[in-house]
């Protein structure tokens, strides 16, 4: 996954729905985007605070705004560990709203940023929508974000940049089918300990990720990785590769 090309620095921009999507399924990429010298944002839309706190919420005296506030902590500690930036929209959570504000928002960030690849959530998640959400308002910014005309005109315009979604918790249900798979290898430990700062809100999901990561490198020698790859993310991508040759 070179999307940036030989000599230039990859600019890697991670779309989250929520505070810790983006290290469950995503985390390797980011720590290795980072190590390789690339630029590394997360965006994330909300601190899932409602759908995906329940731990919290179990607390004695918890209120809306200390559980964001906590998700957030989570969240920095966990990009800081990986070696990202890290924005967060606070659009709401279960539902995720689609405000023109967000759409702006995520427009605005896109020129800015101007990444040479984007990772979101995969087009269809039946268990949770807010992740389907997301998927579209990544697609319809990344358009927007190409338009010549819009009012503001002081960033250039986004080019055709590849979008990829990363592995959905369940992915059967969600039609994910992986054409790529990204040797994490080197940077499993940092993605580790990016995990281990969700412990509070969703530690019992460290051990599920820890497998899975396994399996996608076994998965990836078997695909033609050398037999030192020990684990690996799985990636769809969603637009055409282009290139001089097929061979």
């Amino acid at each position: 996954m070179d999307p940036a090309g030989a000599g230039s620095t990859p600019r890697l921009v991670v779309v989250s729905a929520h505070a810790a999507d983006f290290v469950w399924r995503a985390g390797g990429a980011i720590a290795r985007c980072a190590a390789d010298g690339g630029m590394v944002t997360v965006l994330c839309l909300s601190y899932g605070e409602r759908g995906e706190s329940a731990a919290l919420w179990k607390a004695e005296g918890a209120t809306l705004e200390s559980v964001k506030a906590t998700r957030a902590e989570e969240s920095r500690a966990a990009a800081e560990t990986l070696g990202a930036d890290i924005v967060f929209f606070d659009a709401g959570d279960y539902p995720l709203r689609p405000t023109d504000e967000l759409l702006d928002g995520l427009v605005a960030q896109f020129r800015a940023l101007q990444p040479t690849l984007l990772l979101t959530h995969a087009e269809r998640d039946p268990y949770n929508l807010d992740h389907a959400l997301t998927h579209e308002l990544v697609l319809r910014a990344r358009m927007v974000a190409q338009a010549h005309g819009l009012p503001d005109r002081s960033t250039p315009v986004l080019g055709a940049t590849q979008v990829m979604a990363f592995e959905p918790h369940q992915p059967e249900q969600c039609g994910f089918l992986p054409d790529n798979l990204l040797d994490i290898s080197p940077v499993f430990d940092r993605k580790q300990a990016a995990m281990k700062s969700m412990d509070g809100a969703q530690g019992h999901l460290i051990a599920y990720y820890e497998d899975l990561a396994r399996r996608r490198g076994v998965q990836a020698v078997r695909n033609g990785a050398p037999r030192s790859v020990t684990h690996a993310e799985a990636f769809q991508q969603v637009f055409p590769t282009v290139g001089a040759r097929l061979w």
